[in-house]
């Protein structure tokens, strides 16, 4: 996937016209054609990210340069102290995390991680874990709950790895395990999917007490490359797929899928990665101060509510009721 999206040329051309102005050696005698071209530009990118569609944010969430779990290790925490291993099978690098401080309070940090060059995302799979990617997620969440630290899960991830050595390895039962665990672990989760958030791979490390989305990312249950080939035996229908699956933050604030929003630099994380930043540790630290002193009952309990409560169904007529009110 190119750096630049189709949809952003326009953007690329204002920038380059406006540093080859700024470069000129008589630039300050352009300052009015500076600044006529710096507020175009401004309000380009307005028009722009303010009129995204499904599939142009999906672009936006898989671009290259977004911020991956690393990243955000970098420039939100101190200390932070890279744990390896599920002590059952190996070291799965397509999921790390470890020990952290983010301002005042010790944390766990777990997260999806992909890579940038063709050599890391071969090394961290791209970003789909195996299962002891997820075993070691869960030994971490469960070192947080034995010392009553609070659990910062990162999302960003196509899905699980679908491939035969993880299934020998039980990625199903893995999962599984994960969603029973999260359920009723006895310690704050705070969940963001950052990026791209795929299926039961995602929702693994997800089960939050509070589950946050950046302006950008997607979360659904499937690719819209992978519903449109299920449902029209197409993946060129990806663009239809991504506006009928409702998979952005906007649509799942609004299903009551997640509990806020994060806003992004304009352009989006990948442009600004300091910007983005500044601006998911603002919603961290709102969210970690809104759970601290939580009774753990309360958490258990409200974090399962919270699950359990998503979605709408109809109950309908069982087979023998309808046979029995038949006769």
């Amino acid at each position: 996937m190119p750096d630049a999206l189709e949809f952003e040329q326009k953007l690329l051309e204002l920038e380059a016209d406006l540093a080859a102005l700024r470069a000129q050696d008589d630039a300050p005698r352009l300052q009015d054609r500076i600044a006529r071209r710096e507020a175009e530009l401004t309000r380009e990118r307005q028009r722009v990210y303010a009129s995204l569609t499904a599939w142009q944010r999906t672009q936006l969430a898989r671009h290259p340069r977004r911020p991956h779990t690393r990243d955000f290790c970098r420039l939100l925490f101190q200390d932070f102290l890279e744990l390896h291993g599920d002590r059952v099978y190996g070291e799965d690098p397509a999921l790390v995390g470890g020990l952290a401080r983010f301002d005042d309070r010790s944390v766990v940090v777990v997260g999806h991680q992909k890579g940038r060059d063709t050599r890391e995302k071969i090394a961290r799979n791209f970003g789909m874990p195996h299962p002891e990617g997820y075993r070691k997620a869960l030994r971490l969440m469960q070192l947080a709950e034995k010392f009553g630290k609070p659990v910062i899960a990162f999302i960003d991830t196509p899905g699980a790895y679908p491939g035969l050595g993880a299934e020998e390895r039980g990625q199903a039962e893995a999962i599984a395990r994960n969603l029973r665990a999260m359920a009723a672990l006895r310690t704050p989760i705070v969940a963001v999917v950052t990026g791209e958030g795929g299926s039961g791979g995602a929702l693994a490390i997800g089960m939050g007490n509070r589950v946050l989305m950046m302006e950008y990312a997607v979360y659904a249950v499937i690719s819209p490359e992978g519903c449109a080939a299920i449902l029209w035996g197409d993946a060129a229908k990806a663009p239809e797929a991504a506006e009928l699956m409702r998979m952005t933050a906007p649509d799942l604030l609004r299903l009551g899928v997640i509990d806020a929003v994060v806003p992004e630099p304009t352009g989006g994380a990948h442009r600004d990665w300091d910007g983005a930043a500044t601006l998911l540790r603002t919603a961290l630290a709102r969210e970690l101060d809104g759970l601290r002193g939580a009774p753990m009952e309360s958490l258990v309990r409200g974090r399962y509510e919270k699950f359990r409560k998503i979605g709408a169904f109809e109950e309908g007529e069982t087979a023998p009721r309808r046979a029995a009110r038949s006769r």
